[in-house]
């Protein structure tokens, strides 16, 4: 059950809470289980998708809702469902750049995905950890929830190009990778869809920029520019400190 509250706390994943790609340290869901015991309702949300989240918690917070694909999918009570996704005609608008451009890609459906990238990148490492999904054709997928652009000719005018398109992109210059997500849809608007208004939030890239901008408690992680000024807290992006500041939050009185 959602409820809008200020005990409701949201994370981000990569950078946030998981530092290695795979798992989270110890002390950190330590902390996040002390959030929860003092009564803050959990919501994790990620780029990655609902899939992709499930292997790094790894069973812990079960009844935590999860918003994936930078909030192309929810699942709540345990039941995924896509929330947003690419228009026909935008998808081919989008796959006739990435043409132009020569980019291998990571196209994400409700649960399956294609890949085209090289077989060695980094992101490979992070895809379907638990081995949930099957890697399928483009048009195998019933809908594209997430484009991830993993290398291209030219990914800053590629990038450009897609919002020209009207779509939501984010360019991480520090993993050479673009995310595309379908018109406006970003982690602040799937959590408000939620009828989530009232919550505190950690996170550590630009995807999390309107996420801590509209949270009444915000706690940036590592020193990423396109946040400063937006946050509350800045924590060093290191397991014991994210775990001090997650266990000041559940030690705080309710506001």
């Amino acid at each position: 059950m959602i409820s809008s509250s200020a005990r409701t706390t949201v994370f981000d994943i990569d950078g946030t809470l998981c530092f290695d790609g795979r798992t989270i340290d110890s002390r950190i869901l330590a902390a996040l289980d002390a959030c929860e015991r003092a009564g803050h309702q959990l919501v994790f949300a990620s780029a990655r998708p609902v899939r992709d989240l499930l292997p790094v918690l790894d069973g812990a917070f079960p009844t935590a809702t999860l918003i994936g694909g930078n909030g192309s999918l929810v699942s709540v009570d345990g039941k995924v469902r896509a929330r947003a996704a690419f228009e026909a005609g935008e998808l081919g608008r989008l796959l006739a750049e990435v043409e132009r451009f020569r980019a291998g890609y990571l196209a994400d459906g409700p649960w399956d995905y294609a890949y085209t990238g090289p077989a060695d990148h980094p992101i490979r490492g992070r895809v379907d950890q638990g081995g949930l999904a099957r890697r399928v054709e483009l048009a195998e997928l019933p809908a594209v929830v997430k484009f991830l652009v993993v290398d291209a000719t030219d990914l800053p005018a590629l990038a450009e190009a897609g919002r020209a398109l009207g779509m939501t992109v984010n360019h991480h210059l520090d993993e050479a990778i673009i995310d595309f997500a379908p018109g406006t849809t970003n982690k602040w608007e799937a959590l408000t869809s939620l009828g989530i208004d009232a919550y505190n939030a950690f996170g550590n890239d630009i995807n999390d920029l309107d996420l801590l901008r509209n949270a009444r408690h915000s706690v940036r992680v590592g020193g990423h520019p396109g946040l400063d000024g937006v946050a509350r807290v800045t924590v060093a992006a290191e397991p014991e400190a994210v775990a001090a500041e997650i266990s000041r939050l559940a030690e705080a009185p309710v506001r």
